[in-house]
């Protein structure tokens, strides 16, 4: 496993970390906890040490979960969670409507962006309780929110990280203007972002700027909810309450064409004895200004499997031919 160091501070984290939105439940159908604990723990053991995790990701389950998981071993995890998604009360923007399963309309959870300080202030300590620990290592602010001013969030982020309560902070689902204003009040150190190749916007601004100022970048989702896992065939039937099932890009059409640009990565996988998966992470975290990729695990054995692409290099010819591949898919 390679680890990198998050933006300016002196967190060293590994370059692959586990995502736990999905081991949340909400909108993945549920979860197993017993599975999602073994995941966690396995991920430890081949050298993750950066878990990522949001209050939002099955309103505190997810964040709870993983408490359990790392109360006896708080000491070998870097610990990343969010602030900035409140159902508490109505406060800020708002952002849609769920029931503990998934986005519904009708259902009787209303999210909100507020980033304000006094709600900034009770998230963490919310946080702090649900994760069983005194301190977060990244605290990120999850979407942005239009009605705080930014001067005044990132006031509040230095001052729980003077205080310890947070030791590094990040954005999330930001702009390049938003980063500016949080550095014109405070060091930011990573910005997180959808980011894989079949979601590439970022190549044209967040990664140029994020390597330019020595700010790390977090990528989620860069097995594309696993699509680009080659795992997931024509034939895959999704649960009820998983967001996947009615989405227009895990179309059986969309699959197979996805199948097809794998299929032409196989020989560059087998020279390296790695699955498809653990190439196209390999891929990700090769990208310039891309530091670490944020991948999901819902049991240990997906946990080992992604960890053990963290050790992967590949050389330029490679990166050189899957690029070309990609660029073909997208024309």
């Amino acid at each position: 496993m390679k680890y990198k160091n998050i933006g300016m501070s002196d967190i060293k984290s590994s370059v692959v970390g586990l995502g736990t939105w999905a081991i949340g439940g909400w909108m993945w159908g549920g979860s197993d906890e017993k599975d999602a604990i073994r995941a966690i723990h396995a991920g430890i053991d081949e050298g993750i040490n950066l878990i990522d995790t949001a209050p939002a990701y099955g309103f505190g389950k997810s964040e709870e979960l993983v408490g359990k998981a790392i109360a006896d071993r708080r000491d070998k995890v870097v610990l990343a969670t969010k602030c900035g998604l409140i159902w508490h009360e109505q406060k800020g923007d708002f952002f849609f409507t769920s029931t503990e399963e998934n986005l519904d309309e009708h259902g009787g959870i209303n999210v909100y962006k507020c980033l304000s300080p006094e709600v900034i202030r009770y998230e963490v300590e919310q946080s702090l309780r649900r994760l069983k620990t005194d301190y977060i290592d990244i605290y990120q602010t999850h979407w942005q929110d239009f009605t705080t001013p930014i001067d005044e969030t990132m006031q509040t982020l230095m001052e729980l990280k003077k205080e310890g309560k947070i030791k590094a902070i990040g954005c999330s689902n930001a702009t390049i203007e938003q980063m500016e204003s949080y550095r014109r009040s405070g060091t930011l150190d990573a910005d997180q972002e959808l980011y894989s190749m079949l979601d590439r916007n970022h190549e044209q601004d967040n990664l140029p700027y994020v390597k330019e100022h020595g700010i790390s970048f977090l990528a989620y989702s860069p097995l594309g909810q696993g699509l680009l896992t080659g795992k997931i065939g024509p034939d895959r039937v999704f649960e009820e309450g998983d967001q996947r099932r009615d989405n227009d890009r895990f179309s059986l059409s969309n699959r197979r064409k996805i199948l097809t640009m794998l299929d032409s990565f196989r020989p560059i996988a087998d020279a390296h004895g790695i699955s498809l998966g653990q190439l196209v992470i390999a891929w990700i975290i090769a990208q310039p200004g891309c530091s670490h990729a944020l991948v999901g695990a819902r049991n240990p054995e997906q946990a080992v499997e992604n960890a053990k692409a963290g050790s992967v290099i590949l050389s330029v010819e490679n990166l050189k031919n899957m690029q070309s591949v990609i660029d073909k898919f997208y024309d």
